[in-house]
C-alpha cells in the first residue's frame, strides 16, 4: 500500500481506539500535517481525552457503523479491536475502506522519513523521550514519537505532556515495540537496542524466540543503516554480534562500550547523576535517578549525534551546549519515575516497571539518589504467565526496598493461562526473602494500611503496569488535604 498517494487522495482518517496512547500521537502527526482526523472509542476517561480535545480532533465514546465518515479514505485501529469484535471496523470493510491496524500504519508512515526505531525489552520510553529533548536541543527538522506522554514534548513546556513531537519533516524517530513482532512493520535507517531479555511469555515462550525477533529486526536495516546497541547488556551485545558488520555500521554505547560513546566516568549523588562520554566534550548532568536512565540518556545522545552529522556535518560548540542543557532539564515522562508531588513530608512517585530488572534497576536507582530516604513500595504484578515464569526474579527484585506492599495480579485479556500463580504466591516467595513485606489483594484497600506505614521523609512508589497508581494518587490526595498525622 502506497501510504503517502492514499492519504493524498483520501485525506480523511479514521481512527478506532483512538484514546490509545500511540495511536493518539499518530492521530497528531497526521492532524498537524494537515489531515482531516476523527475516531471513536470506550467512554472511559483517559489522559489523552485532553491532548484530543486540545487539537480540536472530533472523536465517539462509541462504537457504531454511521461514525465511520462518508469520506474516510483510511481507517487505522487499535490492535485491542478486529472485525468480528467491532462494527466499524466491519462497516468500513463493508465499504471498502482501507484500514490498517496501528502498527502497520505507523511502519507505513515511517517509510516517508528517514526514519529511526527505538526498541529493546527496558528504557525504549525513556530513551524516545530524551532523544526528542534532546534533538529539540540541536535543532533538528525531526518528527518524534514516544509511548508515553512526555512534559519536555509540550510546546512551552508543562505538565500533563504529548507523546509526539514535532520539529521538522527530515527524521522520524519512534518507539517500537517487539510484541507480537510489531516493530517488524517499521523501516528503519536507524536502531537503539536497549536490552533483551525474556519477556512477554505469553508470546516469546523462551529467550531465544525473543532474541530471535530482534535479530529479525535488525534484519530490516539497510546498507550503512546504523545499529546503536547497548554493550553493558548481553543481549542486546548478542543481537549485535549477529548482525553483518560489512553492512550496517555497529554503534555500541555504554561503560563498557568502545569508541565515542564509553561512558568513562558516572557519579551519583544527591538527586543529580553526573557522567562523561569518550566523545562528547565536558559533564553531562541528569536530574533523574538511576544508572539504566544514564544509559538511556548516552543511547539518546549517540541517535542525536548520528543525524547531526548527517544534517549539519558535525556539530558546534553552540549545538553542543544546547544539548547538555536540554539532557539537564529534561524531567521524564508519564509513568517513568513520575513524580507526582510531596506532601505531609513524603514523596510520591509512579513508575511502569514489570519486569524484575527493571524493578531492581529502578529501585536501586532510587536508593542512591535519594540515600536518605526510606522507600516504600506498591506494587501490581502484569499477566499471570510473566509472573509464572519470572516468581522468584521477581520476590528477589524488590530488595532495595525497605517496606514493600503487593497486590493482585492484573491480568491481560491477551493471555490464557491456566497454573496456579497469583499475587499471593509472589507475596509468599518475596516474605520467605525479607522482613518488611505485606499484602493487600487490591491497591485500593491498601489507603488505610498505608497510612499506618508511612513517615515523614519517606518515598512512596507505585510500580506495574496495572491500575495501583490510583493507590498512590489517592494517597497524595491525602496528605496534601491532612499532611503527616
Amino acid at each position: 500500500m502506497n501510504f503517502e498517494k492514499l492519504l493524498q487522495t483520501a485525506p480523511t482518517v479514521y481512527f478506532i481506539g483512538i484514546k490509545g496512547t500511540g495511536m493518539c500521537a499518530l492521530a497528531e502527526l497526521l492532524h498537524n500535517s494537515g489531515y482531516h482526523v476523527s475516531g471513536s472509542d470506550r467512554d472511559e476517561a483517559f489522559y489523552t481525552d485532553e491532548i484530543l480535545k486540545e487539537l480540536g480532533i472530533p472523536y465517539y465514546e462509541s462504537f457504531a457503523p454511521e461514525h465511520v465518515p462518508a469520506d474516510a479514505g483510511l481507517v487505522i485501529r487499535s490492535a485491542a479491536y478486529s472485525r468480528d469484535s467491532n462494527s466499524e471496523i466491519a462497516e468500513a470493510e463493508k465499504r471498502g475502506i482501507p484500514v490498517l491496524k496501528y502498527t502497520d500504519a505507523l511502519g507505513a508512515y515511517s517509510a516517508l522519513f528517514d526514519s529511526s526505531g527505538i526498541a529493546g525489552v527496558h528504557g525504549k520510553t525513556t530513551t524516545t523521550a530524551i532523544a526528542g529533548t534532546l534533538m529539540r536541543g540541536a535543532g533538528l527538522p525531526a518528527q518524534i514519537l514516544a509511548g508515553s506522554a512526555v512534559n519536555a514534548f509540550r510546546e512551552n513546556g508543562g505538565f500533563g505532556g504529548r507523546s509526539t513531537l514535532t520539529l521538522g519533516n527530515t527524521y522520524f524517530v519512534a518507539e517500537t515495540c517487539e510484541y507480537r513482532r510489531h516493530f517488524l512493520s517499521f523501516h528503519p535507517r536507524r536502531i537503539i537496542l536497549t536490552s533483551v531479555e525474556s519477556d512477554h511469555q505469553d508470546y516469546y515462550p523462551t529467550y531465544e524466540s525473543i532474541r530471535d525477533a530482534f535479530i529479525e529486526y535488525t534484519k530490516l536495516l539497510p546498507l550503512n543503516g546504523e545499529l546503536i546497541y547497548c554493550a553493558d547488556d548481553p543481549g542486546a551485545v548478542e543481537v549485535a554480534e549477529s548482525v553483518n558488520k560489512g553492512r550496517v555500521k555497529l554503534i555500541p554505547y555504554g561503560l563498557n562500550a568502545k569508541g565515542d560513546f564509553k561512558i568513562v566516568s558516572l557519579q551519583t549523588g544527591e538527586e543529580r547523576i553526573a557522567l562523561r562520554v569518550a566523545g562528547f566534550p565536558g559533564e553531562l548532568r541528569l536530574r533523574l535517578p538511576g544508572r539504566h536512565i544514564a544509559l538511556d540518556a548516552v543511547a539518546a545522545l549517540a541517535l542525536t549525534d548520528s543525524l547531526v552529522r548527517a544534517e549539519y556535518g558535525e556539530w558546534t560548540d553552540a549545538r553542543r551546549e544546547s544539548v547538555r542543557c536540554a539532557l539537564e532539564e529534561f524531567r521524564g515522562s508519564r509513568r517513568r519515575q513520575e513524580i507526582l508531588g510531596e506532601a505531609g513530608g513524603i514523596l510520591f512517585m509512579d513508575d511502569y516497571g514489570h519486569h524484575p530488572t527493571a524493578i531492581k534497576t529502578t529501585l536501586g536507582g532510587l536508593r542512591e539518589f535519594y540515600p536518605r530516604r526510606r522507600i516504600v513500595l506498591s506494587f501490581m504484578s502484569h499477566t499471570y504467565t510473566r509472573t509464572a515464569a519470572l516468581l522468584d526474579e521477581f520476590a528477589a527484585s524488590f530488595a532495595p526496598a525497605d517496606r514493600v506492599v503487593l497486590h493482585k495480579i492484573y491480568g491481560s485479556a491477551r493471555e490464557v493461562y491456566r497454573g496456579g500463580v497469583s499475587g499471593r504466591t509472589l507475596f509468599e516467595k518475596t516474605k520467605a526473602l525479607r522482613e518488611g513485606a505485606c499484602y493487600v489483594e487490591e491497591p485500593m484497600e491498601a489507603v488505610e494500611v498505608l497510612k499506618g506505614i508511612l513517615k515523614p521523609g519517606d518515598l512512596f512508589l507505585t510500580m506495574g503496569a496495572g491500575d495501583n497508581w490510583k493507590l498512590g494518587k489517592a494517597l497524595y490526595g491525602y496528605y496534601r488535604e491532612n499532611g503527616a498525622q
